[in-house]
């Protein structure tokens, strides 16, 4: 998110600050741009944004449902596509933290205006302030938007509702319980469009990391109740972090089958030894010995030593294939030491396993060695 932060400067305050201007002359256009321009110098996303949205509450009118209905006229044309929020809306961050910021002492003006932006850019993160301070009034009428006509406002249902949206703070009382969550996916399970299925998928897969058990046993029953394939993709990318750990439910859920029977006939590292910023490959072949074809996932788990010698388990997709009766698979495979931002790696003995359907097939170590 903060590459995109020298996006938040001069040149949007200009942007923003001419809609406004359309609806509300007397907006100090000049004034706001320049103070942008000296304020966010050296900061990031989030900070950028916070510096815009205080320069525009100093230049509108001070009773805030004057001031949001100006925004709020100010928006312009809804966006029709899904990715619109990030290519034709993105600029609106400010007035989303407008809302944020200064509207929560007007919840019914606030949320009508969170319903507005949704449709232009996103209230993912202002509308999470509203369900913590109004939460039975936030998730009452977050239950009647699930119904609506437009995916941008069922999206949000799903998206604000997220206890562990990233970029944002967490919502701790339903990290713990997510069940008022779950009544609001329950009306958008079988959802005929892919944006608001993402994000269905994306808000189940953060409550496994607290309820795995819960969320598989909703899952199953909607399969039940709901076999379509708008539900089916939903719970298979809802699955994901069960299925890399491997978890036996959740793979039969996804209908992997027949993991005892495949024997991995080879397994070849193309190198005992590589350098960090190398890559090594390794060759795979497996056998079915089972009379019957069966679907297969597989992934490979790379033991990383850490700085301190101990071993860290990183999980890799392999594949996902059926395999025929008696049938064999070969896969080929390259594995990057490069370090990137978000991990380094350090020398020593490291491990790769071979997973079929959450069974380790077989193991085998290199060394890493310094650059």
């Amino acid at each position: 998110m903060s590459e995109h932060k020298l996006h938040f400067g001069a040149e949007t305050a200009a942007i923003l600050g001419e809609q406004i201007m359309s609806v509300y002359p007397v907006f100090d256009l000049d004034g706001y741009v320049n103070e942008v321009a000296v304020e966010v110098e050296g900061l990031e996303l989030k900070d950028r944004v916070m510096k815009m949205t205080l320069a525009l509450q100093k230049r509108l009118p001070q009773d805030y449902p004057t001031a949001v209905q100006i925004l709020v006229n100010s928006l312009g044309d809804e966006i029709a596509g899904g990715e619109g929020m990030f290519t034709e809306g993105w600029y609106l961050m400010p007035v989303a933290r407008f809302v944020e910021e200064f509207g929560l002492d007007h919840w019914e003006v606030s949320m009508q205006a969170l319903n507005a932006i949704t449709r232009r850019h996103t209230a993912e993160y202002a509308v999470r302030p509203y369900i913590e301070q109004y939460p039975l009034e936030t998730m009452a009428l977050l239950c009647e938007w699930a119904h609506s006509a437009n995916f941008h406002v069922r999206r949000l249902v799903s998206e604000g509702t997220r206890p562990r949206l990233p970029w944002a703070s967490q919502l701790r009382d339903f990290v713990k319980d997510p069940t008022p969550v779950l009544r609001l996916l329950e009306v958008l399970r079988n959802d005929d469009v892919s944006f608001v299925q993402k994000s269905v998928a994306n808000n189940l897969n953060d409550i496994t990391k607290d309820h795995p058990d819960l969320v598989l046993k909703t899952v199953e029953r909607w399969l039940q109740e709901s076999p379509t394939a708008n539900t089916r993709w939903i719970v298979k990318h809802a699955l994901r972090t069960l299925e890399k750990e491997n978890d036996p439910r959740a793979l039969a859920l996804l209908g992997y089958t027949g993991g005892k029977h495949i024997e991995l006939v080879n397994f070849d590292l193309s190198t005992p030894e590589v350098k960090i910023g190398d890559a090594i490959s390794f060759d795979v072949e497996i056998r079915n010995t089972d009379n019957r074809p069966h679907m297969l996932t597989l992934n490979y788990s790379v033991h990383l030593v850490r700085k301190n010698g101990a071993r860290n388990l990183k999980v890799f997709k392999l594949g996902t294939q059926e395999i025929t009766a008696h049938g064999t698979q070969t896969f080929v495979k390259s594995q990057s030491f490069k370090p990137i931002s978000i991990r380094n790696y350090y020398p020593g003995t490291h491990q790769i396993d071979i997973v079929v359907n959450g069974l380790v097939k077989g193991s085998a170590e290199f060394e890493l060695l310094p650059a």
